[in-house]
């Protein structure tokens, strides 16, 4: 199992949160979701905008879904308690906070992203919730935000029927706020418009 953390840079007053793994993936083990927690509430105390992102291919795949498969009772229930702290602290954040996803933004990667004030996505950005196709349903906010976001349709679509969705569908749909080319950029620009 690939080990996911991250990196953190100041870019023109912006804090970058950068995930980082072995394999690319960036996927949100409960190690990882710890550590992230941790990290945004020491940043909250800066007070100052912050943006999240992946690597080319990957945002995030979301949860690792070995960890997941292992969990049993409990654990499972403080599993999810672990995400939905992590996004409730990236939607409580004192400044901006921006995802700029490139690649595939999935799962867990997807509600970290929909905790996010805005979400700048590239042309190869890939949307989806691929957790029913598996027997399984987001525990992390996502099924509250999505539908806020894209309408209780569309959300249950790509909930229960797996589907994926290209930048320009989500784009499309509300999901994010512009596709450019380069996300981190284009996310330091709205920041700095505001």
């Amino acid at each position: 199992m690939s080990v996911t953390r991250f990196e953190l840079q100041s870019v023109r007053s912006v804090r970058l949160l950068r995930l980082v793994s072995d394999d690319g993936t960036n996927r949100l083990t409960r190690d990882c979701v710890i550590s992230l927690t941790k990290k945004i509430s020491e940043l909250a105390r800066e007070q100052a905008p912050l943006i999240i992102a992946g690597n080319e291919r990957f945002f995030s795949a979301g949860a690792e879904l070995q960890e997941i498969a292992e969990l049993k009772g409990q654990a499972t229930s403080k599993f999810s308690k672990m995400g939905q702290e992590l996004t409730a602290r990236i939607e409580d954040f004192p400044a901006p906070v921006f995802a700029a996803i490139s690649g595939y933004c999935m799962g867990g990667g997807l509600d970290l992203a929909l905790a996010c004030r805005g979400r700048v996505a590239s042309p190869n950005a890939v949307f989806g919730h691929r957790g029913a196709a598996l027997g399984r349903i987001t525990g992390w906010g996502g099924t509250q935000r999505l539908p806020r976001l894209i309408g209780k349709a569309r959300a249950l679509a790509l909930f229960v029927a797996a589907e994926k969705l290209t930048a320009e569908e989500a784009w499309q749909l509300g999901l994010i706020n512009c596709i450019a080319d380069n996300p981190v950029a284009e996310a330091i620009g709205l920041i700095h418009a505001r």
